[in-house]
């Protein structure tokens, strides 16, 4: 068959890891990298193509046979992917423990296709309450039409989510920490209880990266990545992915083929740059974040810092036995205080820009409520939430900024 990849690198994406002895620092930097293929090219380079053409009606259906086995790496059409596009899906998977990754067009892209790709009309899906905004709109008012019902529940329920189990539960979607709240689930429980009553579990595990979080190791059947966010890295591209189990894969790829799903080539090689830079950058994001959650925590006008990693915050303890690192995304809740107060402090900031995206280089603030959709857990706090990312810029000079903000407020 010629297929437009090596018999060594067609070897590393048909699932069997080349990299197993590698820490993860060498692979970010060596992984699905292969110069010589390219004419000593370091990255691979960015393949644009609709229509693959085949030598002969053999390379045809020899192509046919190897996608028909499941075998990785294998140009058909440009939608299934490409060098640029296997390249990505292979390191994706690797980091995050899985058996094979697939590409979305945009994080919620991947987060429906993957909690799409098990249900059917009749089916119930279990969901937590701090779930990202947009998947839970998804799931209410899109696949609700479809006759898919969702019941939603608290974050903090453990293994007592069993009781909600119900014997048509095909799918528990879970999000930790929340994106918005900061909730960290046990995962472990959860996966148990749910595996008990033979229901997928699926993951966004954006908030983590695949460095800091290993959903496979706990039980977790399909997660998913914003890519958009630390992945990529600089706030230039939109991206998701999908990694699954062997035993989820051909659901998963059954999902994605039949609803034409796909992500462009120049975001899939934005993303494999920041792929090299993500372990450095988490580092700093994580100390970044820390050293701002420590100095927030001892402001008078703070009711509660939600950063997983500071401890005394909520969820501290599991975060602490599950995971391995924490991002730079945090939730601050402020006492409560004036409306005009609160868009005096935002305003106020220069560091912190107002925008709805976090996982880039720089520092971002959004203030959130999320009173308005939660049905299973009670929000504690009576004073306004402010979602706070923590870039890449000096802690001193973040800090001095919202000092400046605090006076306003």
């Amino acid at each position: 068959m010629n297929a437009p990849l090596t018999s060594d690198m067609a070897h590393s994406l048909a699932g069997t890891p080349t990299h197993a002895k590698q820490a993860v620092e060498t692979f970010l930097s060596h992984g699905t990298r292969s110069p010589k293929e390219y004419g000593g090219t370091v990255n691979p380079p960015v393949c644009r193509a609709s229509t693959i053409v085949f030598e002969s009606m053999q390379d045809m259906d020899e192509r046919q046979q190897a996608i028909d086995h499941d075998e990785a790496g294998v140009m058909w059409y440009g939608r299934k992917g490409t060098p640029t596009t296997f390249a990505l899906q292979e390191s994706i998977a690797y980091l995050e423990g899985g058996y094979r990754t697939l590409l979305a067009s945009s994080g919620l892209a991947a987060c429906i296709a993957a909690l799409s790709a098990f249900v059917k009309a009749g089916d119930h899906i279990l969901m937590g309450d701090s779930v990202y905004g947009p998947t839970r709109h998804y799931a209410t008012s899109i696949l609700a039409r479809y006759g898919i019902a969702t019941t939603f529940y608290d974050p903090a329920i453990g293994a007592g989510i069993e009781a909600l189990i119900r014997p048509n539960t095909r799918v528990v979607y879970v999000e930790s920490p929340g994106s918005q709240t900061f909730e960290v689930q046990d995962i472990p429980a959860i996966a148990a209880c749910a595996h008990r009553h033979g229901a997928r579990v699926v993951m966004d595990n954006t908030w983590a990266s695949p460095l800091y979080f290993k959903p496979f190791e706990h039980g977790v059947d399909v997660s998913v990545q914003a890519c958009t966010k630390y992945i990529t890295g600089h706030s230039d591209a939109l991206l998701g992915s999908i990694t699954s189990t062997r035993e989820a894969w051909q659901e998963v790829r059954s999902y994605v083929y039949a609803h034409g799903l796909n992500a462009g080539p120049d975001d899939v090689y934005l993303a494999q740059r920041g792929l090299r830079t993500l372990s450095v950058r988490l580092e700093r994001h994580q100390r970044n974040a820390l050293e701002v959650a420590h100095w927030l925590a001892a402001q008078t006008a703070v009711e509660q810092v939600l950063y997983p990693a500071l401890p005394g915050s909520p969820g501290h303890e599991l975060w602490k036995r599950d995971f391995t690192g924490a991002s730079g995304l945090m939730g601050l809740v402020l006492k409560p205080c004036a409306a005009q107060s609160l868009r005096d402090f935002v305003d106020s900031l220069e560091l912190f820009h107002l925008g709805f995206s976090w996982g880039g280089f720089e520092s971002m603030i959004m203030p959130q409520d999320p009173m308005p959709t939660r049905e299973a857990s009670r929000w504690p706090y009576a004073g306004p939430l402010i979602r706070l990312h923590i870039g890449l810029e000096s802690p001193d000079d973040l800090i001095a900024d919202l000092k400046e903000g605090f006076a306003r407020l």
